[in-house]
């Protein structure tokens, strides 16, 4: 019978090619994890993995059987769904991990109407990027993440991981208000000349900011960054810059500021679940509270 933490070892191996940060996610050695994958051999009774210089990588067999894994957990989680279902009441703690940008829109309304359905049952919020949330997620350090996904950039959703679309948050431009009668009339293209405020260069937000001048036929001259975009509106006040940015973020803008659609769709706000778990009854009650909210 295969080992299901050491099948989980190799999928990471699989999808971060490291034994090292294999071993920093499992909270142990590099050597316990190869030792754990050599184990794993003996009990699937053929090579899954081969040395290549100072690391390893997956034979065809390792391949094969890394694929299986989310399929195995998935079935896990499932059986533990219908466990659960048995329960009378819910309770205990929920991670929820959460998007900065919806933690005032999304996060808190749903520890309300959790409190308010089931009392018994502890949410607690972790702030988390979408790329932090994902291996949280798999690591069942969250149980559930409320996170975002830009249609402009097209990225696949990783495996083992159910996605269910809560909103649309569609993409706006921020403007100095003597600019809003330029930017009705001509588009983005009105905006080629002036100072742009976009977030860190890591971020999908700041590649959604690249993509959109550049099919507007320019290329932005970035001359402030700043992580929290919200507080970025403040700097369009002064009248010296501009930005693009989600909707969720434009409520209640600083004086002197306008707000105006961009066209093209922007993200999808969306709850990220371990596939299988969708079913069990805590993770499921919160699925149900967060499509009942709806767009803010």
């Amino acid at each position: 019978m295969l080992d299901v933490k050491r099948m989980v070892m190799l999928r990471d191996l699989a999808e971060y090619g490291k034994v090292s940060v294999v071993a920093d996610l499992h909270g142990v050695t590099p050597s316990a994890v190869s030792q754990q994958l050599r184990t794993l051999e003996a009990e699937a009774g053929t090579a899954l993995l081969l040395r290549q210089g100072r690391g390893l990588r997956l034979t065809s067999a390792g391949a094969a059987l890394a694929a299986q894994c989310e399929h195995v957990l998935a079935a896990l989680e499932r059986a533990e769904g219908a466990v659960r279902a048995l329960d009378t009441e819910l309770s205990g703690e929920l991670a929820v991990g959460c998007a900065p940008s919806a933690l005032h829109s999304v996060a808190a309304p749903l520890v309300a109407e959790l409190a308010a359905r089931h009392p018994r049952l502890r949410p607690r919020i972790v702030q988390s990027e979408p790329a932090e949330s994902v291996p949280l997620l798999k690591r069942h350090v969250l149980d559930l993440a409320v996170s975002y996904r830009y249609h402009l950039l097209g990225s696949p959703r990783p495996d083992g991981v159910t996605a269910v679309a809560l909103f649309d948050d569609p993409l706006v431009l921020a403007v100095p208000g003597e600019l809003r009668g330029a930017v009705e009339e001509d588009g983005l293209p009105a905006l080629r000349e002036r100072s742009w405020i976009s977030a860190p260069e890591s971020s999908s937000c700041h590649e959604v900011l690249l993509h959109a001048c550049r099919n507007a036929g320019f290329t932005p001259r970035i001359e402030h960054r700043c992580g929290d975009l919200r507080a970025a509106l403040s700097l369009v006040a002064t009248g010296l810059a501009v930005t693009i940015l989600p909707r969720l973020l434009c409520d209640g803008p600083p004086p002197g500021v306008a707000v105006l659609p961009l066209t093209g769709r922007g993200r999808t706000i969306e709850a990220l679940v371990r596939s299988g778990s969708e079913r069990q009854p805590a993770i499921a009650a919160t699925l149900a509270v967060l499509t009942s909210l709806g767009a803010p």
